[in-house]
This record gives structure tokens, C-alpha cells and sequence, in this order.
């Protein structure tokens, strides 16, 4: 006998006795000639292919990816400037209706169906409903679309980092140009500011419309090139790799959050910002149009139609409890955006005070140049020292007795208006707001260049955890649907990647990735999730949906997310869908673009090629849907076609799972039914060879399959 023979034998025995139970487990329990059946063992050479599914670590190493994901960028500058713009704290009410209704329900189904099917969005929506097949498809589409322009995004967030480690930083103040005379400030930054100038000169050298490319910016192309590989060296193990890089990039934003909300809390003004922020303007959160933003912010934050969330859920064991996972993961989400919100509004009611400390001192110089002539010194209030700083309050007292004596001719004075509830007004989002507002307020802070390293670092963080997800919602279903290597197929989608990004790291770049933030992801996602739902509700039955859950978790959930699944959300999605459309009919086309000359910005209107490549985004990210739909239809493409077993096992394998017809209304997720094969199309086969003329396991037409092994000892079988 060989040595170790004992050993292999017994475990070879465990794996296949631990297959049949869990086979066993899976199938209706009322079926009881299926137990009794005989299992048939032939000979095969696909039990590598259908290795074990990969599983995380630990549920904290799930939760971390899921909550990376869901918390990106959006959280730290959209919701802020979402918060301020609708109502102050009031947009909080609307916000977190609108989370209970459609996020965490959304959530939920995700969850549920990629850890019961276990495999990403092609595979889950195939099984569910093949005619529906391409919602998958679709999502996998608009993943690589966001891919391309989010990358580029982290890329900028790599520039700065590279950048900050000197002092002063180089976006202090605006550069000089000396020629053999004189010395005089660059032009386009003396009308702007140095943070603004160094944002469009100095890091996108941004041209003056899309239509002038400008050739490539080559160090943005180095930081882009140096974020993908970042991505792919990180995602080329899947989630065995992945999943030990979420302990840092999930967790070090929320040091950094906490750092700045400390720092910035120290500061003088930081208060004013908070205040501003959430004081509610209970008017306004009554407006639709409040809660239409509400639902595309809540939409968007979890991350919902991508993908990421299915293929994240489907590396968990069946019976995790994945409805407490959807409540905690959107919860973290919606606290973390408060956070973020308090820590942009501290920094920026900062930054406000500084403004208007600068205002005050301009204006005081004037009004002291005016005093005697177009100004009395008798309305100057005798308290005011103009050889000292002249506080804000005292100013605002001195030019209200002014205009209140002048009137009318207060306007040729030129003196500005100096508030810091207009500062904290200029309302900044997105990249405005990360590489122009915040990195002003950081100059100012003591040892700005540490502040400036860690911003940029969380916001590396922040879309590197985004970007995994996203990435996962394209690798994972093409891993499952077509059984390629993980390994080849993430670093060749990375690079595809990398070279068709190169058009975003063009002068024109900044463009091109407003117009793929605008149309490649916002319709489509909104179809996408509809179809979703619709899916689950109607197609599968919302029924036998709860009684899938009711075996999987141990208990049935609760009955809001019934009337939730099959009304409530279908039908405030196609609201949503419908008022996005309407805005998106009642507003032209068009882009935000940098004007060298004028230093400022301009809105220009697409070319009629821009407009084209504005629809083709949308109608290719959502072409799968109706492609898959009419060639299922149309029987082109055979229903059964694609259908890959839903268990795999280390030893022993199934070799094929017929599908279900639609007309099956007992066929379940959870008992993984499927009917009798068709004639001529047996799967089994005996040790010798032999197909044999039925199947041994009745109606459901399942079987085994180990590898042939005739050159091994006979201890080893």
C-alpha cells in the first residue's frame, strides 16, 4: 500500500460523504425517493474547473468590503453639498424616509440573492429569469464605464498626495513670472486664486472645450497607470487578495475624518460652518425636486444595480444572516456621510472666516481712503481703532450706518460684501470641492502639508474600496458565466482599462469624465434596478421569494419589505426614472467648461459628436436587456444555454443542472429544484463507461461525477 494511503482514502471519503449531506440538504425534503436513489460515480476531468467557490475570512472582512464599497467619494463631496443645498439638517429627514424605503429594502434583495445563488449578476439574474438574463450583462457594462472615468478620479487624488510633501505647498499662492523688467503675477491666477490655477494649469493643463484634446497630460498618465496597477495587484486573488487590503482602506477614511473633525473644530470659525449646515430651512424640504436628489443620493450611495453588492454577497455561507448585514452596512453609510458633512462645513467655516477676514481688511483700506472726502468721519463709530484689525462686527456696523446715510450712492463706493453666511453659500461639489475649496482651507492650518498628505491619502482610500467593488461586479459573473481564470481575466480587464482611460488624462480629460459621470451610469443603473426588482416581485414571485428567505436566514423577514418589494419601491423607482428623464429633456446637454482668458468658467453646449457619444453610453449600457431578452424569446439563443449549477464541490461535481421551465411555480431558490432531463440528454455515467438509460435520482436530474482515475493505487479511490 502507499504511503499516506490511510490518509488519502479517508479524506477523499469525508469530501464525497460531506457532498452527498450537503446535496441532500439542498433538495425537497418531502422528496424522499430522491434520498433513496443511488448515486452513480463515472469518470470526468472537470472537478478543477469546479473547485470550491472562494469564502472571506471572517464576517468583519465581508462587512469592510461591503462598507467600502457603499462609502466613496459621493459621501465625502456630493452629500454635503446635497445637505446644503436642500434644506440644511432638514434634507436629513427626507434623506433617511428615503433610505428606509428604497435603500435598505434594494439592499436587502441584493444581498439575498447573490448569497443564495452564489454567483455574480449574470449568473443570478440567468437563474432567476432567463429572458432577464441581460440585466446582468447590463450591470457589467456600466461598472467598466464607471471604472474608466473613477480610476482616473483616484489618479488626480495620487497627483496631490504626490505633491504635498513640501512646504509651503505649491498651491499656496499664485507663481510669478519674472522677465528682464519686471515681476508680475501669472494673469489667469491673479483672476482666479492659487488653488484654482493649480487645479486646471498646473494638474489638468486643461484645455478650453472638448473638442481640443490637447494630447496627453503625461503625469496624469503616470498616476492613472499607477492606480490601476494598484487596483489589479490588489484584485488579482479576487477576495483572498482584496479582502486583507479592506482592513486598511476601509477603515484609515474614518481616522482621517475623525482627525480633521478634531482639528478643524479647533479653529476659529469652524462652528459658523457646522451652525450653517444644520440649520434646517424646513421650507425647502418640500419641494420635489428635494427628494427626487434624495433618492438618486440614497440610490447611489449603496451602491445599488452595480453588481458589487451581488458579488460580495456571493462569497458568504447561505445561511448568513444578510438582513441584519444590509441594515448595519446602509446605517454606517448614511452615518458616515453626516460625518464627512460635519468635517467639509468645520473646514469650510474656516475657511469662511478667513475669506471674510480678508474682505474686511480690503474694504477698511478703502473706506479709510474715502474718510473726508465721499465718506464723514462722523459716521465711523468712535470704538473703531483703523490703526488696528478692524473686527468683522465692527464692520458690519460701520457700513450699515454708511449705506444708511448714502443710500444710493453706497454703490460707487465699490466696497463688497463681506459675510460669512454668502462665503459659506458658495455652494461646491465634486471635484471643486476636494481639489479647489478644501485645499484652500488647508493652506491654512498649521503644518498644511501633513493635513494635505492625509486628505489626499483618505481620498485614494476612499475610491480604492469603490473601485474593488466595482471591479468584483465585472470579474466575478464573467469568472462564473464563461470559467476563465480569475488571475488573467482581472489583470486584461485592468489593462483594456488603462488604455482607454488614457482619453480621460487628455487636456480635455476633465470633460470626458463629466460626461460619463453624467450619462454612462444614471439611467442605465435606474433600469437596471427596476428590472431588478421587477425580476424578484413579479417574475419570481414575491411569495416564494419570502419562503426562500424564511430557509435561508431561520426566520421570516419582516412583512414591510413584502409590500415594499412589490409596490412601494418599483413604483417610486419609475418616479425617479421619469423625473430623470424629464430633467435630463428639460436641460440641454452640456458641460462646464475652463476659459483661459476669461479664468473662469463657462457652460458650452455639446457638439452634435458629444451628443452622440452622450446617448451611445446609455443606449450601450443598457442594450444587453433587450439583446438577451428577444434572442431568448426567439429561441436564438436555447433558455437552457448558460444555466451553471448553483453548488460545486471540491471532490465530486455536478455536470449539469437542467433549468427550470418559467411554468415550474414549485421550483425555489432555496430547494434548487430543477426538472426531469431531456430525452437523449443524460448526464450520468457508470464506472464503466456505460450511460445508463434513466437517470437514478427521478425528476431531478442531478448527478455526480469524480475524476477517472485508472493509473492510481486502489487505496486512492
Amino acid at each position: 500500500m502507499p504511503k499516506n494511503s490511510k490518509a488519502v482514502k479517508r479524506e477523499l471519503d469525508d469530501d464525497v460523504t460531506e457532498s452527498v449531506r450537503d446535496l441532500l440538504s439542498n433538495e425537497d425534503t418531502c422528496d424522499d425517493s430522491f434520498k433513496k436513489s443511488s448515486l452513480i460515480v463515472g469518470g470526468g476531468s472537470d472537478a478543477e474547473d469546479d473547485a470550491a467557490r472562494p469564502a472571506w475570512n471572517s464576517k468583519l472582512q465581508y462587512i469592510l468590503a461591503q462598507v467600502g464599497f457603499s462609502v466613496g467619494l459621493g459621501n465625502v463631496w456630493r452629500f454635503p453639498y446635497l445637505c446644503q443645498k436642500n434644506g440644511g439638517g432638514a434634507y436629513l429627514v427626507p434623506y433617511l424616509i428615503l433610505l428606509i424605503v428604497i435603500g435598505i429594502p434594494l439592499f436587502f434583495l441584493e444581498l439575498s440573492v447573490g448569497q443564495r445563488i452564489r454567483r455574480g449578476s449574470i449568473g443570478v439574474w440567468n437563474y432567476i429569469s432567463p429572458r432577464l438574463g441581460g440585466i446582468g450583462f447590463a450591470s457589467c457594462v456600466v461598472c467598466f464605464f464607471v471604472a474608466l472615468y473613477y480610476n482616473v478620479i483616484i489618479g488626480w487624488s495620487l497627483f496631490y498626495f504626490s505633491q504635498s510633501f513640501q512646504q509651503p505647498l505649491p498651491w499656496h499662492e499664485c507663481p510669478l513670472v519674472k522677465n528682464k523688467t519686471t515681476t508680475y503675477v501669472v494673469p489667469e491666477c491673479e483672476k482666479s486664486s492659487a488653488t484654482t490655477y493649480y487645479w486646471y494649469r498646473e494638474a489638468l493643463n486643461i484645455s478650453d472645450s472638448i473638442s481640443e484634446s490637447g494630447g496627453l497630460n503625461w503625469r496624469m498618465t503616470i498616476c492613472l497607470l499607477a492606480a490601476w496597477s494598484m487596483v489589479c495587484l490588489a484584485m488579482i486573488k479576487g477576495i483572498q487578495s482584496s479582502g486583507k487590503v479592506m482592513y486598511f482602506s476601509s477603515l484609515f477614511p474614518y481616522v482621517v475624518l475623525i482627525c480633521f473633525l478634531v482639528r478643524a473644530l479647533l479653529l476659529k470659525g469652524s462652528v459658523d460652518g457646522i451652525r450653517h449646515m444644520f440649520t434646517p430651512k424646513l421650507e425647502i424640504m418640500l419641494e420635489a425636486k428635494v427628494w427626487r436628489e434624495a433618492a438618486t443620493q440614497v440610490f447611489f450611495a449603496l451602491g445599488l444595480g452595480f453588481g458589487g453588492v451581488i458579488a460580495f454577497s456571493s462569497y458568504n455561507k447561505r445561511d448568513n444572516n444578510c438582513h441584519f448585514d444590509a441594515v448595519l452596512v446602509s446605517f454606517i453609510n448614511f452615518f458616515t456621510s453626516v460625518l464627512a458633512t460635519l468635517v467639509v462645513f468645520a473646514v469650510l467655516g474656516f475657511k469662511a472666516n478667513i475669506m471674510n477676514g480678508k474682505c474686511v481688511a480690503l474694504n477698511t483700506k478703502k473706506i479709510v481712503g474715502f474718510l473726508g472726502n465721499e465718506i464723514s468721519r462722523d459716521l465711523i463709530p468712535h470704538h473703531i481703532n483703523f490703526s488696528a484689525t478692524v473686527s468683522a462686527e465692527d464692520y458690519q456696523k460701520m457700513t450699515v450706518l454708511i449705506r444708511g446715510v448714502m443710500e444710493k450712492d453706497y454703490q460707487l463706493l465699490g466696497l463688497g460684501s463681506c459675510s460669512i453666511e454668502e462665503e459659506l453659500n458658495k455652494a461646491v461639489q465634486g471635484t471643486g470641492l476636494a481639489f479647489i475649496a478644501f485645499t484652500e482651507a488647508m493652506t491654512h492650518f498649521p503644518a498644511s502639508p501633513f493635513w494635505s498628505v492625509m486628505f489626499f491619502l483618505m481620498l485614494v482610500n476612499l475610491g480604492l474600496g469603490s473601485m474593488f467593488g466595482t471591479i468584483e461586479g465585472i470579474i466575478t459573473p464573467l469568472v462564473d458565466t464563461f470559467k476563465v481564470r480569475k488571475e488573467f481575466l482581472t489583470v486584461g480587464v485592468c489593462l483594456l482599462a488603462f488604455f482607454i482611460g488614457l482619453l480621460f488624462v487628455q487636456r480635455s480629460g476633465n470633460y470626458w469624465v463629466a460626461m460619463f459621470d453624467d450619462y454612462s451610469a444614471t439611467l442605465p443603473l435606474l433600469i437596471v434596478v427596476i428590472l431588478e426588482n421587477v425580476a424578484v416581485a413579479w417574475v419570481y414571485g414575491t411569495d416564494k421569494f419570502f419562503e426562500d428567505l424564511k430557509d435561508m436566514l431561520g426566520f421570516t423577514p419582516f412583512r414591510f419589505y413584502y409590500y415594499m418589494w412589490k409596490y412601494v419601491t418599483p413604483l417610486l423607482l419609475i418616479l425617479l426614472l421619469g423625473s430623470s428623464v424629464i430633467q435630463l429633456g428639460m436641460t440641454p446637454p452640456s458641460y462646464s467648461a475652463w476659459i483661459k482668458d476669461l479664468a473662469s468658467e463657462k457652460s458650452l453646449s455639446y457638439t452634435p459628436w458629444g451628443l452622440a457619444v452622450c446617448i451611445s453610453l446609455v443606449v450601450m449600457a443598457i442594450m444587453p436587456v433587450p439583446v438577451v431578452f428577444f434572442l431568448r424569446y426567439f429561441n436564438i439563443i436555447d433558455e437552457n444555454a448558460g444555466v451553471v449549477s448553483t453548488i460545486s464541490y471540491k471532490k465530486g461535481c455536478i455536470i449539469q443542472e437542467i433549468a427550470r421551465p418559467e411554468e415550474e411555480d414549485d421550483a425555489s431558490l432555496i430547494h434548487a429544484k430543477s426538472p426531469s432531463p431531456m430525452p437523449g440528454n443524460s448526464i450520468y455515467r457508470k464506472q464503466n463507461g456505460e450511460v445508463p438509460d434513466s437517470t437514478p435520482n427521478g425528476r431531478y436530474g442531478i448527478g455526480y461525477l469524480m475524476a477517472d482515475m485508472p493509473d492510481m493505487p486502489e487505496s486512492d479511490l
